[in-house]
């Protein structure tokens, strides 16, 4: 099922997606589960929000399709390489990316993300489904000037705006045949079947909760096909996954 959390008559709520309504949750699914409350609100009347706030980290990995690795300069790492974006990098469909007036070059990347829905810590392949929630999109947004001129990754991956979630979170996602593309303003510069990640979900899960405890809406993001590039200011990135949706967002310069 889908899964969005939406702002309705100034409030915050869940909803399961049916049809062209959303059907009203109690509250979180993540921690009180799927009870609903006998209200249905139409889609159109409601505002898709980040599907997910991370109650403590964003987990990245980077370099996660040999043909991306190989655009980057170098090759695929032989274990998942990790980084951490800040939660307050994310923000919703819809939201504008806001450009860093530190940056001359802000580039995209899809990437399919995982939710967390259980305390997770040294889980191993096997048992990732245990303790994952569901799966939604991301665009792990990157200062490229700034990620080449620093030599690490967190200022130009962390900035404000530089996690785009959405628009939700399918609890019941197939890999089968499932891909991801993005665009830019309609043109196509992704596009790529999951299978050709490097690493599988089972392996980013069990490599990251050996480093961290994982919290109920962590998310992790599984890195990002070969095509990367920049976007400018008014300019519309759409990144879909088959089966999920597509998450859209616009570039501003401030």
């Amino acid at each position: 099922m889908k899964i969005a959390r939406f702002s309705h008559d100034q409030a915050i709520r869940y909803g399961i997606i049916d049809d062209a309504d959303l059907v009203v949750l109690d509250g979180d699914p993540l921690y009180s589960g799927f009870e609903p409350t006998g209200e249905r609100v139409p889609l159109a009347d409601a505002v898709l929000l980040a599907p997910v706030i991370p109650r403590s980290k964003v987990v990245a990995v980077g370099k996660n399709y040999r043909d991306h690795a190989a655009e980057m300069g170098g090759e695929a790492p032989t274990e998942p390489l990790l980084f951490l974006k800040p939660n307050t990098s994310v923000v919703g469909p819809g939201d504008a990316v806001v450009f860093p007036k530190q940056s001359e070059r802000i580039d995209f990347e899809g990437e399919l993300a995982i939710v967390i829905g259980g305390v997770a810590k040294n889980v191993s392949a096997e048992r990732a489904d245990e303790v994952i929630f569901g799966y939604t999109i991301a665009n792990d947004v990157t200062a490229r000037d700034l990620q080449e001129s620093d030599g690490q990754w967190a200022r130009a991956k962390g900035f404000d705006t530089f996690c785009p979630l959405g628009p939700y979170i399918e609890t019941e996602f197939s890999f089968d045949g499932a891909t991801i593309e993005t665009r830019v303003d309609g043109e196509v510069r992704q596009h790529a079947p999951l299978s050709d990640m490097v690493h599988s979900i089972g392996a980013i899960v069990e490599y990251a909760s050996a480093v961290w405890t994982l919290l109920p809406g962590d998310v992790i993001l599984t890195g990002t096909p070969a095509g990367v590039g920049p976007f400018t200011d008014g300019q519309v990135v759409e990144v879909e996954v088959s089966g999920i949706g597509i998450l859209r967002n616009t570039g501003r310069r401030p």
